[in-house]
């Protein structure tokens, strides 16, 4: 019989392993931060709880984390369903958030793609996309190499194989970034 207990302590230690990850999160944070502060615009997308992430995120850098500042052009690429489902069905669902690069994304901003598996075939085609409009691309997977950690110039992996660990490491990793970005921005305004 499965223990609260177990649970929760099987999410402690993954929440140990994710301190071994520290430096690539930093370099997804700094390109962050080289992006907003040359004027660039933050990107994020993925699909189910994936995309729930993406959304928290991207609220985050608008509204605010912890402290208050100006807003930070973020946008999450799953919450225009007009767009979404106008490209799934005229384009293929695997074209819904590289469609709206191509029309958004500038050289300079930051996509992060987020995918426990690594091989959701529309956020690798965004990333794809994203590339070749000069975006820097970060992948948010789990610990297997994948498509689309192969695919982006920043790969994050979270240290496991279990799909409710590594959703659980995403969005810690996310508020990381989150925590990081807001405060060097603060000490520019």
């Amino acid at each position: 019989m499965t223990s609260a207990l177990n649970i929760l302590s099987q999410a402690s230690e993954s929440f140990q392993r994710v301190t071994s990850i520290h430096a690539v999160v930093d370099t997804a944070a700094q390109a962050m931060i080289r992006s907003l502060k040359a004027g660039g615009h933050l990107f994020f997308c993925g699909n189910g709880g994936s995309a729930g992430d993406a959304q928290h995120l991207a609220a985050e850098f608008l509204g605010r984390f912890m402290k208050e500042r100006r807003p930070l052009p973020a946008t999450a690429l799953t919450t225009n369903s007009s767009s979404v489902t106008a490209i799934g069905n005229d384009y293929g669902y695997e074209l819904v958030f590289a469609r709206q690069l191509a029309g958004l994304a500038r050289p300079g901003d930051v996509l992060v793609g987020i995918s426990t598996s690594g091989g959701s075939a529309n956020v690798i085609e965004a990333m794809r996309v994203g590339r070749e409009r000069g975006m820097v691309c970060v992948s948010l997977t789990g610990s297997r190499e994948s498509p689309m950690s192969a695919a982006a110039d920043i790969a994050i992996l979270a240290p496991s194989t279990s799909t409710p660990r590594i959703q659980e490491m995403h969005i810690a990793i996310g508020h990381t970034i989150c925590e990081i970005v807001e405060d060097a921005m603060i000490a520019c305004e």
